[in-house]
């Protein structure tokens, strides 16, 4: 704790620094004779002998590249990065202070922070532009910084595979192969994508300015209902690169709002009798069986939506090599080195997508609050279809497990255990949970799927 409040307070001072450096900056081009005057500079650097540049040349030829100098200069243009890099210290904040999604919104706040420092030249949203890779750039060896390069796993769609290779090596999909019908409320759970979606189609229709979404800027904007950020990102990279920053702070923000957003709406639709119910212990699942499942899944979603294939194959292969016993070592290295490897660099790129001229505006707005209306559908979905299925089924389900189906995993599914248990202390329904969670996984990629498939 106390760890953590020095760092916060390191995190404070730095911001107050910056602030104040800008402004010292800011002050001095002002001034008649400032030696931060691009003008000055250029006339002092074209009248330097053949020789080189005198000591107070080379001097204010340095102090005018400072990043200082150039937010100085262009204040007026310069302010919106100003406001970006007190975004990323707010989200580092959030990350070190409260715990909101660290292990993706730490590397994603830096990335935000070193875009949007003026001169620093990592990454160059141009070579992008179009939805397509600008390779001569590449080629040229010149005209390209790091993120550049690291985005590249994001923009054709790697990072988001590896991710859930390790997903899918850290995953017991038991609970799911032990009761069938939790596929089924990880499906309605997905409810949130589509209202999303169709909420951006409907701002755009209104035709307000600086809220035009297209088809694909919608569907992006969807999957953040499916409460799984690498497909987020997958589905955005590809989509709708433009809107790549908000959609992922948007998605990865919520999932970690999960506890706070989830148990006012499972409350409300929920009589307290239906939150005591108990169902049955779950079956034993056999190894065969856990071995057949992730096979059996990708040969049928790779059939049924091809577009999904890269996520959900990748995903069975981790849990393939989980439960075959026989690769442990590479089982424990996906789940531990790869992903966390693969985190660090999918984190800094999405954040270096958040520049201050694409970021600050409207539409980012209107993600944020679709987003939190897609996880509130989607968790209402989940529940609803839990209580239409007990008006035909001997064997009632807690409708709370029918929430777990958003695929925030496993965060999801404790929520629905924790509030079971304020209506019955005795309530065990974590495991019961779990299948509906590890479904919305399966749920929001072939979502995904499909919306590639139809804007792609």
């Amino acid at each position: 704790m106390k760890n953590k409040k020095r760092s916060l307070v390191a995190l404070l001072v730095l911001a107050c620094l910056v602030c104040m450096l800008i402004t010292v900056a800011y002050g001095t081009e002002a001034e008649p004779n400032s030696s931060f005057s691009s003008e000055e500079t250029a006339a002092m650097v074209s009248s330097a002998s053949p020789e080189g540049k005198t000591n107070s040349e080379a001097l204010s030829s340095f102090l005018g590249d400072t990043g200082f100098a150039r937010i100085a200069n262009s204040i007026k243009t310069e302010w919106k990065s100003i406001v970006m890099i007190l975004v990323s210290f707010l989200l580092m904040y959030l990350a070190i202070g409260k715990g909101f999604e660290p292990l993706l919104l730490l590397p994603i706040a830096f990335g935000v922070l070193l875009t949007n420092l003026p001169g620093i030249g990592m990454y160059h949203s141009e070579i992008f532009e179009g939805g397509h890779v600008n390779w001569g750039v590449f080629a040229s060896g010149e005209g390209f910084g790091l993120i550049d390069i690291l985005y590249l796993g994001v923009k054709l769609g790697i990072y988001p595979c590896l991710i859930f290779v390790g997903v899918g090596a850290a995953t017991d999909f038991g609970p799911l192969i032990a009761n069938p019908k939790s596929l089924l409320l990880g499906a309605a759970a997905q409810l949130g994508i589509f209202i999303a979606f169709l909420g951006a189609l409907a701002l755009n229709a209104l035709g307000v300015p600086g809220l035009e979404f297209t088809q694909k800027m919608a569907a992006s904007i969807g999957i953040i209902g499916g409460a799984d950020g690498p497909t987020a990102i997958y589905v955005t990279s590809t989509l709708a690169p433009s809107l790549l920053g908000p959609i992922a702070i948007a998605a990865y923000s919520y999932m970690a709002l999960v506890p706070v957003i989830q148990p006012p709406i499972m409350r409300g639709l929920t009589t307290k009798k239906e939150r005591a119910i108990r169902m049955d212990n779950l079956r034993t699942v056999s190894k065969t069986e856990k071995i057949i499942f992730p096979i059996a899944v990708t040969a049928f979603v790779a059939l049924l939506v091809p577009s999904a294939a890269p996520l959900v194959g990748c995903l069975m292969l981790g849990n393939l090599l989980r439960e075959c016993g026989v690769t442990d070592r590479l089982a424990k290295t996906a789940q531990n080195e790869l992903m966390n490897i693969v985190v660090i660099f999918l984190g800094i790129s999405v954040g270096a997508t958040a520049k201050a001229a694409s970021f600050l505006e409207p539409k980012t707005l209107a993600i944020l609050a679709l987003g939190v209306i897609a996880f509130a559908f989607g968790t209402a979905g989940g529940v609803l279809f839990a209580k239409f299925i007990n008006l035909f089924s001997k064997k009632k389900i807690n409708p709370l497990i029918g929430s777990a189906g958003v695929s925030a995993v496993p965060m999801a599914a404790r929520v629905s255990q924790k509030v079971g248990r304020e209506s019955d202390s005795g309530n065990f329904l974590l495991m019961h949970a779990m299948g509906p969670n590890v479904a919305g996984v399966i749920g929001s990629a072939v979502a995904a799927g499909a919306f590639i498939a139809l804007f792609g």
